[in-house]
């Protein structure tokens, strides 16, 4: 078995006998090895990557490769990867990037295999009236259409 699939074997046991998920893992062409983890129902803690990177370097030995080895949570500004971290936010602002580079502010109302239901307000102009009436809009996004999707940190 190959260096880089005993890695992702060991995460893929670690994250979930602890409750969480692999986001994205990075290998560089220098073996510096970028694990991005997260969990469905609470926030990584720093015991969860220390733990991780302990459980990886018992089993993945630097004797056959060198490497260097970095796990961090998928953080609160970091673009969406995995169709998890959408079931996340579901009820949550969101901030999406459509393919064609329009932006737009959407709250999260499901999450399907091929994309996502979003409401959001538009305002819409009534015939004979100078007023535009606001209107709540539901719209259902395949993931084909999204070039990125992050959640919207409110400090309130």
């Amino acid at each position: 078995m190959k260096q880089q699939d005993i890695l992702k074997q060991a995460a893929e046991e670690y994250t979930a006998s602890h409750g969480l998920y692999v986001v994205e893992i990075k290998v560089t062409a220098d073996n510096d090895i970028d694990i991005t983890i997260e969990a469905d129902e609470r926030d990584i803690a720093l015991d969860d990557c220390v733990d991780m990177t302990r459980y990886i370097e018992e089993r993945v030995s630097r004797d056959v490769e060198d490497y260097s080895l970095t796990i961090g949570s998928a953080g609160l500004t970091s673009p969406f990867k995995v169709n998890r971290q959408y079931k996340k936010s579901v009820g949550s602002e969101i901030q999406i990037t459509r393919g064609t580079g329009a932006r737009q502010k959407v709250m999260l109302a499901a999450v399907s295999e091929d994309g996502i239901d979003v409401t959001y307000g538009q305002s819409r102009a009534v015939e004979g009236s100078k007023k535009k009436v606001k209107e709540t809009v539901t719209e259902h996004i395949p993931f084909s259409e999204i070039k990125s999707a992050k959640p919207v940190i409110k400090f309130e």
